[in-house]
């Protein structure tokens, strides 16, 4: 199959601009502390940094949402946040990002922060403060209705799951029937103890390590590899599976046609942190804009290819993305 043309990328790429996605999971605070290290702590053998600056970022279903309104779309998010600094600070920057914000305020429930150190471009330690019990109760139901709500003007959903307690069975049971009734696809980033809840969505995308996992084989050459994407489309139900197999690229295994290997766009690897979001944020544009899941899956790979050129939580726009497609492979 012909690579994607830069002719065709740009029609897409415009084509992706304006069109709405409604991202459903879980929301988080990316907190970066940066720094540089000179020294080795005499109380144990870990690096003494000293901090030089501090960031706050959108995290988790969040950056999917700031990653579609980085390619030119409109996103509203729906997740959970608790009532407390990190959610106020998570709130104000989806606000300054554009993203409409659907969340749903819990009291008891803090909001999730990773916390990243980083010195020296490289990072050194993260820490992570979370509660990922289900949401339930009148926090589920208001979760739901929110997102039926705004799924009646949407182009595509992507269901983002971090296992933080959003995606839940009497959540998706509400959203995916509803999604099928208006034709609007759902894209979901999996994790694989859900797998079974995601029965019947359009694309799911898991990692290597997930595909393995997930279909019960272990992938050593082409044909297991085949006959682990051939495996979850039978498991999922769905239209496509497409696995991220990092610097070795992505395979897109679609429910009719043959599976499709796409190398890697990336030409310098600094942080793949935020990459799968980027990924998913761009199929569901893309798939909402008109392409087909291959030609989807391709302009994925590039705004990939982008993000992991940067360090930290980052996003790719479609100047970045064209600048990528004319650029040379790396050999």
């Amino acid at each position: 199959m012909r690579p994607l043309g830069h002719r065709r990328a740009a029609r897409l790429l415009r084509a992706m601009a304006g069109r709405r996605v409604l991202v459903v999971g879980d929301v988080m605070l990316d907190e970066f502390v940066w720094g540089h290290v000179a020294r080795i702590s005499p109380e144990a053998p870990v690096p003494v940094v000293t901090v030089t600056g501090q960031s706050h970022h959108l995290g988790g279903a969040a950056n999917v949402a700031g990653n579609v309104r980085a390619l030119g779309g409109e996103a509203v998010v729906a997740g959970v946040v608790g009532e407390d600094e990190a959610g106020a600070r998570l709130r104000g920057a989806l606000a300054a990002a554009d993203v409409e914000d659907a969340l749903v305020s819990v009291a008891a429930r803090p909001t999730t922060v990773k916390t990243r150190v980083i010195a020296h471009h490289q990072q050194v330690v993260r820490t992570d403060r979370e509660v990922a019990d289900a949401v339930a109760g009148e926090a589920l139901r208001a979760l739901a209705e929110a997102a039926r709500r705004h799924l009646r003007h949407c182009d595509a959903v992507v269901v983002s799951d971090y296992r933080k307690g959003v995606v839940t069975a009497p959540l998706l049971k509400a959203l995916l029937p509803a999604a099928r009734r208006r034709r609007v696809p759902v894209l979901v980033d999996p994790k694989v103890r859900h797998l079974d809840l995601y029965r019947g969505a359009t694309l799911v995308t898991p990692n290597l390590a997930e595909a393995e996992e997930g279909s019960g084989v272990a992938v050593r050459d082409a044909a297991s590899l085949e006959k682990a994407g051939r495996t979850l489309l039978r498991r999922l139900l769905c239209a496509a599976v497409l696995v991220t197999r990092g610097e070795h690229g992505m395979s897109l295994f679609p429910r009719e046609g043959r599976t499709v290997h796409i190398p890697t766009a990336a030409r310098e690897v600094f942080d793949v942190t935020g990459a799968g979001d980027t990924v998913i944020a761009t199929l569901a544009l893309a798939l909402a804009a008109g392409a087909s899941p291959t030609e989807a899956a391709r302009v994925a790979n590039l705004a990939a290819g982008v993000v992991v050129g940067k360090v930290g939580t980052a996003t790719a726009t479609a100047a970045e993305i064209l600048a990528g497609l004319a650029s040379p492979r790396p050999a």
